[in-house]
């Protein structure tokens, strides 16, 4: 099977965009969202399935041969997200330091020191912080770091049904449909509402989700490149068609895999539809447009408020700006900063450090 499956990283920037589509809409002027852009919060559902069939793609069949190294995992997913994440953490604390030697107030959703030490730790999503402050967008990436301690038993059950995907991906289902039901019926909310006090457990069904359909690719479910893309294209327009009827998140979610296992299937028939170097390149800076998405509408919300006396509303024409902005910025922000620093540690870890003085072996 091949390593590298590129349609699947254009398509973490097409779930990126949709997260900023739907938190930027309400700053335009004149009117509602379309029904696909206010289901845009199911974007970070989609990347929790991805992650779970990325990380499956390249660590169980180590996990299950004895070959996988768990501190090399954790240390790899850490050279992956935190670098970012503090950054972004960094430019936010010398913002309000900024903007309280110029006198202004920021809002204390944005600036809560209680709320720091659990960011720090990436915490946050566990319910030990004590208010979504700072870049609330990365509760979601506290999820994920919940999900990567807990790969080595996710990745056993999967080894297990390694034989039967099938049953995999019906198991996975009925976890994903029973979690969600007995969430909304003790909590009052839908699962997909949650982020700093239950965003750990919203990852749990869609990263399983995600380790199955793996399973059901390896075993080549689709072996035409024409069925690939003819699935691919279904299920796409599927996924708009469930937005504009409501659906409930569960069956959008259960449309995400359908759309993953055919992209995937995209490159395991040696189609090259979707992975094209500007696609690939977008799916690279995807993690940093997610990241960086809150700290740019602040900033610019703010400047625009001043220079012009907008509210939170903008025209189409400021709007805009606002909306591709956050594009080029994300690109700086993985060149400079992700991308540097994440070489940085895997060098590190390369030397002996920092686990025991054994080099680690390079983990992807």
């Amino acid at each position: 099977m091949p390593l590298d499956l590129k349609p699947l990283t254009a398509l973490r920037f097409a779930a990126a965009m949709w997260v900023v589509c739907h938190h930027f809409w309400p700053h335009l002027q004149g009117g509602g969202a379309p029904a696909l852009v206010g289901r845009g919060y199911l974007g970070v559902e989609m990347f929790f399935v991805l992650s779970g069939f990325i990380l499956s793609h390249v660590y169980l069949e180590s996990f299950g041969e004895g070959r996988f190294r768990y501190g090399a995992f954790l240390w790899a997913r850490i050279a992956r997200i935190y670098p970012l994440h503090l950054a972004v953490l960094a430019g936010l604390g010398a913002l309000a330091a900024a903007a309280a030697a110029a006198g202004m107030q920021l809002s204390g959703a944005l600036v809560d020191w209680r709320a720091l030490p659990a960011n720090l730790l990436l915490l946050h999503a566990w319910g030990l912080a004590p208010a979504s402050a700072w870049n609330h967008p990365s509760w979601s990436i506290s999820a994920e770091w919940f999900a990567y301690l807990a790969f080595p038993a996710f990745a056993w059950a999967a080894w297990r049904l390694r034989g039967r995907p099938s049953l995999a991906v019906i198991g996975a289902l009925i976890l994903l449909f029973g979690v969600f039901a007995a969430f909304r019926a003790l909590a009052g909310f839908d699962l997909s509402e949650a982020t700093f006090r239950w965003g750990a457990l919203r990852i749990v069904p869609c990263f399983a989700y995600g380790c199955a359909l793996w399973l059901m690719w390896r075993g080549q479910a689709i072996v035409r490149p024409g069925d690939a893309a003819l699935w691919s294209a279904a299920f796409a327009a599927l996924i708009v068609v469930l937005a504009q009827m409501g659906a409930p998140n569960p069956v959008m979610i259960t449309a995400f895999g359908g759309l993953i296992l055919s992209l995937a299937s995209l490159t395991s028939t040696g189609s090259r539809l979707l992975s094209g170097r500007v696609g690939v390149w977008l799916g690279e800076i995807s993690y940093a447009v997610y990241m960086v998405c809150f700290p740019w509408l602040l900033v610019y919300g703010k400047a625009m408020e001043k220079l012009f006396g907008f509210g939170e509303a903008l025209p189409l024409a400021w709007w805009l700006p606002l909306l591709v902005g956050v594009v080029p910025l994300a690109a700086v922000m993985h060149h400079l900063v992700e991308r540097p620093a994440r070489s940085f540690l895997r060098r590190w870890a390369d030397r002996g450090f920092p686990i025991g003085g054994r080099a680690l072996t390079r983990p992807a």
